[in-house]
């Protein structure tokens, strides 16, 4: 699940010089100390010449340091920034039951939540206020995230703005001369209509606790 993009953060950088600086990062953080320019040759199958070269681009970047005449001296500075240190990017730690507990999983993979609602079109988000959704987990206070469109399928869960000038949030339902607009609480009748100013479609529900 995770997605490679580019680092738009600081100085721009080839795919080589990311993966070596991200090369550097991670052999620093499990041996405590840098590789020298043969290890990241030999890790990564190219000439040592070639190594050097993206790492005095990088030094000249200011992404790394390097003391003169000393082995194993590269360091990775406080301007850099990787792709996969976003505080968006949040680790999946694995599965967990709500009722009979499950063995727990080691899983390397991560949600990105900026990537998560990322479509095509514009989004926004507006926060819920009453139950008529309830049925549908969307809770007063929730924020749903919506994409800003006006097709709708059938069942979607729309941002209708009606005649009147109200705007709502319920299930789009295309009838035989009408629009139903459907609550997902019992509580709630329909509407019906026959002309509907569709804002946007729903596209995934956040809740804080």
């Amino acid at each position: 699940m995770t997605r490679n993009r580019k680092n738009n953060t600081g100085p721009r950088l080839t795919p080589r010089q990311l993966q070596i600086l991200t090369r550097i990062r991670d052999y620093q953080r499990s041996h405590g100390y840098s590789p020298t320019m043969q290890e990241l040759a030999d890790e990564l199958d190219i000439t040592k010449v070639t190594v050097f070269e993206h790492v005095e681009a990088l030094i000249a970047k200011d992404l790394l340091r390097r003391a003169a005449h000393k082995a194993r001296s590269l360091e990775v500075t406080s301007n850099a920034h990787f792709p996969d240190e976003r505080p968006s990017l949040i680790p999946i730690a694995g599965r967990i039951a709500a009722g009979v507990p499950i063995e727990a999983i080691e899983n390397a993979d991560t949600v990105d939540l900026e990537d998560l609602f990322t479509t095509r079109h514009k989004r926004f988000i507006l926060e819920v206020e009453g139950e008529s959704m309830i049925d549908e987990h969307i809770r007063p206070g929730d924020w749903v995230v919506v994409e800003q469109r006006d097709n709708p399928g059938n069942g979607d869960t729309v941002v209708a703005l009606l005649p009147n000038g109200d705007a709502t949030l319920k299930s789009f339902y295309r009838e035989t001369n009408r629009i139903r607009l459907q609550p997902a609480n019992p509580k709630f009748k329909p509407i019906y209509t026959k002309e509907v100013d569709i804002q946007g479609v729903v596209i995934g529900v956040i809740r804080k606790y």
